[in-house]
């Protein structure tokens, strides 16, 4: 990482002060720099060119330090902490849902009819993303009391998503939790391999359209995962499931289900939160909220600020968890529409793969709070200072 954009010195936060005193008389119109079109959205885009390199932070992820600040301020918080019934019970729906689809429609539809892809799309889709992100929150054990029921669930939720994956899952994303940034440990990070192919529309276009495959193969190469009795039942109930299929109903079944899965993370609305979580339009946060209104489908992921600084409080609590402390989210960047996440993502020639902020270990960063302004290179302080107005 020695290459990367260095981040967060006093010079630098000087100069940002600065020049954002010039900007205020003198600046362009802050709206030019918004990355979304509409005012409802508040992350704004501020860098003048395309990165070259990830953005290197010498300080801590930013979660454990608010988490620390917002317990001290508001101890109730930890009423919120537990568990909720109600993710088994709607992956258990979820799953009866498509496995139900795909046999009525491996019956009434021809694969290549238009209604066939339109119901996947639309419900299957959006089914099979809900499932991955119920698999998110079983992860965290916050469906039931014990892990194992958690895990076990998981397991259900995964069969129509037909590839057994929530026991790697577990592990790569509780390690992304606590090494957020650090590569070769924070998985979700993008390898260089993508940086030097995911730079212009085009191929951002397919990175896009194909991230679920990325999603799912890169942590393979990064850091295969450790195998266990967990691991080995995920993959027994999964086949289990997969062969007593095939052996009543033939293949025609599984083409749903795998074109749910594909669509779920290609170019649908709910695969947008892939993107805006962490990637960093304004070189300054590199964790994200959306509020709008397909929370009501994907388990309330996209409180995802609240969600790092908690990732033991329940979907059902987290906008809760927001009105207790609103003065720790309200100045934050938000999104308001993932669709526009992905639009924008594809098309503005100055965010890639390289709008994410990385650091080298847990143990060297300095604590977040009370640190100067961070700034990149090529993102104009100016800018900055006039797009929060």
């Amino acid at each position: 990482m020695s290459t990367a954009t260095k981040r967060g010195t006093s010079a630098q936060a000087t100069s940002a002060t600065e020049a954002g005193s010039a900007a205020r008389t003198e600046g362009p119109n802050s709206s030019r720099y918004l990355l979304f079109s509409d005012k409802s959205d508040k992350v704004p885009v501020l860098a003048k060119e395309p990165l070259d390199d990830f953005i290197l932070s010498y300080q801590e992820e930013p979660h454990m330090s608010r988490r620390m600040a917002m317990l001290k301020k508001y101890p109730e918080i930890k009423q919120l902490f537990g568990y909720t019934h109600l993710t088994g019970i709607i992956c258990t729906a979820l799953v009866i849902l498509q496995v139900g689809l795909s046999l009525f429609l491996s019956q009434s539809a021809h694969f290549f009819s238009w209604y066939y892809f339109v119901i996947a799309y639309v419900v299957g889709a959006t089914a099979n993303h809900a499932l991955l992100l119920g698999i998110h929150e079983l992860a965290h054990s916050m469906g039931y009391r014990g892990i194992k029921y958690n895990r076990l669930m998981a397991m259900i939720a995964n069969i129509p998503i037909l590839i057994p994956y929530s026991t790697a899952f577990k592990d790569y994303h509780l390690k992304h939790h606590r090494y957020q940034g650090v590569p070769g440990v924070d998985v979700d990070l993008p390898t260089r391999l993508e940086t030097k192919i995911f730079w212009h529309w085009s191929t951002k276009l397919l990175f896009c359209v194909f991230q679920i495959f990325f999603y799912a193969i890169r942590p393979m190469f990064i850091r295969p995962f450790d195998r266990d009795s967990w691991l080995v039942l995920n993959w027994a109930i999964q086949m289990t499931f997969n062969v007593g299929l095939y052996t009543l109903f033939g293949w025609r079944p599984f083409f749903y289900m795998l074109l749910s899965t594909f669509l779920a993370g290609s170019l649908h609305p709910t695969a947008g939160h892939f993107i805006a979580e962490h990637y960093s339009f304004d070189g300054e946060n590199e964790t994200y909220s959306y509020y709008g209104p397909l929370n009501a489908v994907t388990f309330n992921v996209g409180y995802h600020m609240e969600h790092h600084d908690f990732p033991n409080i329940p979907w059902t609590n987290l906008p809760k968890l927001r009105k207790i402390a609103p003065e720790f989210y309200n100045n934050l960047p938000y999104h308001m529409s993932w669709t526009k996440v992905l639009i924008n993502f594809i098309f503005d020639d100055r965010v890639t793969v390289f709008n994410r902020i990385v650091r080298e270990a847990p143990e060297v960063a300095t604590t977040t709070l009370g640190a100067p302004p961070l700034v990149h290179s090529k993102f104009d302080p100016a800018l900055r200072v006039t797009a929060a107005q």
